[in-house]
């Protein structure tokens, strides 16, 4: 019986050792994340909405910048990207990420050429391993091919479109995906049915930083040259002209004249209005379709315009109080919304 006597004091201490190791796994398994909340992916540590700028296709080929100027074949090639998507239950962020990198490649087109053996909506190369020539110009292959690459890059649902797209792609232009971006997001919720495709909740959409402060550095750059109604530059502008080129110089193609302007963008309340938005004057500042005056917000109650005949390109104050100041500004190249 001695023999067991140290085992006997030991009990004790044995006792505690296994109800603290209980103790620390039940509290373990109480604030660890389920399976089902790791498989949704993390939440944005911020939102994606309006992160590129609609911009221009590649040198030499067709472009629908916006919406609008999207052709039948476009959008069918759209809704084909999204509708593989969907079969595959991948999440929308997966269909802006193919869209953005579609609209690089080919415009939304399943052209049969490219670069050395590149082919199809996405320019995927035969030689790559993408698949035969009839494969990769097979828009229903192709993005289904597109996708499963996608999917088995680490961490794709955190990066930012531009890296995901360049991961999976490899392209000689890794940022040329980013201007794409705002019109993919376009897509997303027009053909694919999603009220917030970048996951910024209700509002407009937010411009990277690098848009806003490259059409504002052109404005400035533009200051003391004269007004000339009808002009967009590069010695005299109008107003709508001086907006036009300062949102082409940040690769956001605007329309020509001021009340077009005043659509080419989501919309929010004037006062909430930031650097790189447009803001407006209309006679009836109730009648979008009676404005006449457009100018850039600089923040800190300062803007830049083009204002008429005898003046040339200035930086004013903001007068909030003017009667003919429109209630809400335009953030261009952006998703309109319900504002």
């Amino acid at each position: 019986m001695r023999l067991f006597r140290p085992l006997r004091l030991l009990l004790p201490f044995l006792a505690i050792g296994v109800a603290l190791l209980v103790f620390l796994t039940i509290g373990f398994l109480a604030f660890a994340p389920s399976s089902s909340q790791t498989q949704q992916g993390p939440t944005m540590a911020s939102c994606d909405a309006g992160i590129g700028a609609v911009g221009r296709a590649t040198t030499g080929q067709p472009a629908g910048a916006t919406m609008e100027t999207l052709s039948d074949e476009q959008r069918q090639n759209a809704a084909t990207i999204i509708g593989v998507g969907k079969e595959m239950n991948t999440p929308p962020r997966a269909w802006l990420v193919a869209l953005a990198t579609a609209m690089q490649e080919s415009t939304l087109r399943n052209i049969d050429y490219g670069d050395r053996d590149s082919l199809g909506l996405f320019q995927q190369r035969p030689s790559q391993g993408w698949g035969s020539p009839a494969q990769v110009t097979d828009p229903v292959y192709s993005s289904r091919t597109f996708y499963e690459r996608l999917l088995l890059v680490p961490g794709w649902e955190q990066q930012p479109v531009t890296v995901a797209a360049q991961t999976v792609q490899r392209s000689a232009f890794p940022n040329a995906y980013a201007k794409w971006e705002t019109l993919a997001a376009g897509l997303v919720g027009q053909v694919g049915g999603v009220a917030d495709p970048a996951g910024c909740g209700p509002g407009t959409a937010t411009l990277p930083a690098g848009v806003a402060k490259a059409a504002i550095e052109f404005a400035l750059g533009e200051v003391g040259k004269p007004y000339v109604w009808g002009a967009t530059g590069p010695n005299t502008y109008d107003c709508s002209g001086l907006m036009l080129r300062a949102f082409e110089s940040a690769g956001v193609q605007l329309p020509r004249v001021s009340r077009d302007q005043y659509k080419a963008g989501g919309h929010l309340p004037v006062r909430e209005a930031q650097p790189g938005d447009l803001m407006f004057y209309a006679y009836d500042r109730g009648d979008p379709r009676t404005i006449h005056h457009v100018f850039l917000y600089l923040g800190n109650d300062q803007m830049v315009e083009a204002p008429y005949s005898g003046q040339n390109v200035r930086v004013q104050p903001v007068n909030w109080t003017y009667d003919e100041l429109v209630p809400l500004a335009t953030r261009p190249g952006t998703p309109a919304n319900s504002a």
